[in-house]
């Protein structure tokens, strides 16, 4: 790997479009290197993920709607949307919506934490959507997808967004635009200008992830998604994009990020070195927010020796500043510790997740978050006794570079009522590639038996994982097969939704 300075330029002395970090990210776009053989097996396995959870969220409201929006855009050779008959295709960016709203709803994705965080699953929407309607190959495919996963995770390394509440999908519009240019075989000079229309477009506030979550928390992957793929038929068509868009004298880190003083560093693979990024990057057995997995699998484990959660008189979770700010009691969201919250708001509760699994000693993509479980008068008392604290040492294993070091968990001490103290801690959750249970591809296969039961018929089950197996040699025209259709009945009522302008 190779790392870059990143700094704001005057105007007067900005750096020529070869020095620039968004042409960089291009020529990583257009490195005709070889992806691996680990790496394209788990390429495979994120298409299997993202299957899975998209499969168990297509009655969901906000899939439901993002759905009848794809449905009116139909087009000829178009791209297929989860759940329709593979016959019946949108256009690309339409399908990149709809389906990223899909995998993205549950929160139950992939993930990579760093300077910043992300679901680097989000890129596979759009690229698989253009990568259809294009009629491409596997091997395109996982070219592409490869790229798109080394772009966001090496952004996500050296940029941190969270802090100046710019939201993460600031990371994804780039990354999604240079798997696109990797899949389509475009020049630097194209990619350059897809990478930064589709920056400046996705730079949003975190408002979306604070105090009462909305539903646009499913939507905004999927807007970045859409936009990097109509970023890259702008660009193709001879479009150009503000620039510098990271070191401009009013750029993205000048006015968005940490101001004209501060320099960041990125790391990106040397020309001819492999794409190997998505191997760091890992999954979740839960559905909720990535840093409460290893706490559920805490919970879990502890409910044994706290098997009568009302003697609990205070529970404190130790953690690290991101946990403890984002989805602990540091945030200072009172909607972290209601009752009535929305899903999306309760998937980012760390206390309230705690409680849940240290109760039910499991964690299910929808028992969990049913209004009657979040509203049970021993999980709400239990709930109100649990507060997290930073923790330094969380806090430095958080941002550590070394694997063998980083974690994402926390030690939790339980006080009983007669004063005992029951304390143990974790590092990673037991999915992660160094948790006592790491994901392989029969752990993802599980994973989606498990989300498409009573949803996708099992012969149509047997006939998507089939095709995943036979992903890198998918002759060109195929990536249709990349998708599951489900009787319509259990699709949700569009009706429900109500109309809208499409």
């Amino acid at each position: 790997m190779e790392s870059h300075t990143v700094r704001t330029h005057r105007s007067a002395d900005g750096p020529p479009a070869e020095e620039q970090l968004a042409w960089k990210l291009a020529r990583v776009a257009t490195d005709p290197v070889e992806v691996e053989a680990d790496v394209a097996e788990m390429i495979g396995n994120r298409v299997i993920d993202n299957a899975a959870v998209a499969a168990a969220s297509l009655a969901r409201h906000p899939v439901v709607s993002a759905r009848a929006q794809a449905r009116a855009h139909p087009a000829d050779p178009g791209a297929t949307v989860f759940g329709l008959p593979a016959g019946e295709r949108t256009s690309a960016e339409w399908a990149a919506w709809a389906n990223g709203v899909a995998v993205r709803e549950l929160d139950f994705h992939d993930t990579f934490l760093a300077a910043d965080y992300s679901h680097p699953g989000d890129n596979i929407p759009p690229v698989l959507a253009v990568a259809q309607h294009t009629g491409r190959s596997g091997r395109d495919l996982v070219r592409a997808l490869a790229t798109a996963y080394e772009v966001q995770i090496d952004l996500v390394r050296g940029i941190c967004l969270h802090e100046h509440k710019i939201d993460h999908i600031a990371h994804l519009g780039p990354s999604a635009a240079a798997g696109i240019g990797t899949l389509l075989g475009l020049d630097a000079g194209t990619v350059f200008q897809a990478v930064g229309q589709a920056l400046h477009t996705t730079t949003t506030t975190r408002q979306s992830r604070k105090g009462e979550i909305s539903s646009w928390k499913a939507y905004a992957p999927a807007f970045a998604g859409k936009v990097a793929v109509e970023a890259v038929d702008r660009a193709m068509r001879g479009e150009t994009s503000p620039a510098p868009i990271y070191e401009g004298e009013d750029g993205v880190i000048a006015r968005l990020l940490s101001g004209p003083g501060h320099v960041y560093t990125v790391p990106l693979p040397a020309p001819g070195e492999p794409k190997r990024a998505i191997l760091d990057s890992y999954t979740k057995e839960h559905s909720a927010e990535y840093q409460s997995q290893a706490l559920i699998d805490l919970a879990r484990r502890m409910r044994e020796r706290v098997p009568d959660t009302s003697r609990v008189v205070d529970v404190v979770i130790r953690t690290s500043h991101h946990t403890h700010h984002v989805i602990g009691t540091g945030s200072g969201d009172p909607q972290k510790m209601d009752p009535t919250a929305s899903r999306e708001t309760l998937d980012h509760s760390v206390p309230y997740i705690f409680a849940v699994a240290l109760q039910d000693g499991r964690w299910h993509h929808v028992d969990s978050y049913l209004p009657e479980r979040a509203q049970r008068p021993d999980t709400v008392a239990l709930w109100q006794r649990i507060r997290t604290e930073e923790d330094p040492g969380w806090t430095r294993r958080y941002h550590s570079t070394d694997p063998a070091e980083k974690a994402f968990g926390g030690r939790v001490t339980i006080t009983l009522d007669d004063g005992t103290v029951v304390e143990d801690e974790i590092a990673v959750a037991d999915a992660h590639p160094l948790g006592a249970r790491p994901f392989a591809r029969p752990q993802y296969v599980e994973k989606f038996r498990a989300l498409a039961e009573g949803v996708v018929e099992p012969a149509e089950q047997d006939r998507f994982l089939a095709t995943v197996e036979e992903l890198p040699d998918l002759p060109a025209g195929q990536l249709h097969r990349l998708t599951v259709e489900v009787p319509a009945e259990r699709l949700g009522d569009p009706a429900d939704t109500g109309r809208g302008i499409f």
